[in-house]
């Protein structure tokens, strides 16, 4: 039976859902954490995985890649990239997780391919950070900043006034300033486009009582049609980063425009299952398998 490398530190509720669609096609599947894995050059196969001591996995899903130093989140992505250039499958690539974990690059491909996306600014200089705030406060227009790397919501502060301006050691000494997007009737929602395969296959609204309104911090989810528009800009954004799959988030402004705040390379959907009829897990197994078909032969004839 072919074996496939779940890759997380966390299996969870989403590692046993993706077990179960695997196995019930046919594939054997372990789960495997990158701070195990290591580069052995003394040996012919020297990409080392944990249970894969005699042929490398069938493919690998990337669940999570931990934070962690520099050079250690920099011996993790070598990795995955490492796997991919003996052909094997790895879904999403360490291309396309260093293209979205890092919030100012997704933003940059997000503005270089034309799709709207909040006014955004990242820089080192506490002094112009702070000169950049006033003079937006000064406007009437508020400013988030977030961590550039980070999720669920962790550590994101709106600076609405100066004395809001955060302590600059908790962002890393860079700052990820983006203007704070303030909906049509003063309600907190965004939206979550699942992107499986460069198609949009599902969405929910979350909603919450505070302005960040992601499920890890309080947001309800809650089933709204997938409309065209809507299918499209998340699915511009995603090949905007080149993503096998993706949770793209938007926000609409007053003027009802739609605006794309992040692309998530290794998105939850536990929330989205349950306001979504079809099993999404399924869904993203068939796309993943779909790949690993393509490159068998290519992988046999070497």
């Amino acid at each position: 039976m072919p074996c496939v490398a779940i890759v997380t530190d966390d299996p969870g509720w989403h590692g046993a859902v993706l077990k179960r669609a695997l196995a019930a096609r046919g594939f054997e599947c372990r789960t495997v954490s990158l701070t195990a894995c290591r580069f052995d050059l003394n040996r012919p196969k020297p990409v080392v995985i944990p249970g894969f001591d005699r042929e490398p996995p069938a493919g690998v899903f990337i669940r999570g890649v931990p934070g962690g130093t520099l050079e250690q989140v920099t011996l993790r992505l070598d990795l995955l990239h490492a796997l991919r250039e003996i052909g094997v499958v790895v879904y999403n690539d360490g291309r396309a997780i260093e293209r979205t974990v890092d919030k100012a690059m997704t933003s940059f491909l997000l503005k270089r391919a034309g799709i709207p996306t909040p006014d955004t600014w990242v820089l080192e200089a506490e002094s112009e950070a702070r000169a950049l705030v006033e003079r937006e406060l000064a406007r009437n227009t508020p400013l988030v900043m977030k961590p550039l790397f980070g999720s669920q919501g962790a550590g994101v502060t709106l600076v609405d006034r100066p004395e809001a301006f955060p302590d600059p050691e908790a962002f890393g000494q860079v700052y990820y300033l983006q203007r704070y997007i303030d909906s049509r009737d003063s309600a907190w929602r965004d939206w979550r486009v699942l992107v499986i395969g460069g198609h949009a296959v599902a969405v929910m609204q979350r909603r919450s009582a505070h302005w960040i309104t992601n499920r890890a911090r309080g947001g309800r989810c809650f089933a709204v049609p997938l409309d065209a528009p809507l299918a499209m800009l998340a699915e511009e954004a995603a090949r905007a980063v080149v993503i096998d799959y993706a949770g793209v988030d938007l926000m609409q402004d007053q003027d009802g425009r739609f605006l794309v705040t992040e692309v998530n390379s290794v998105p939850a959907w536990q929330g989205l299952q349950g306001v979504t009829s079809f099993d999404i897990a399924e869904r993203l197994v068939d796309d993943f398998l779909s790949r690993l078909d393509a490159v068998r032969p290519r992988r046999a004839m070497a």
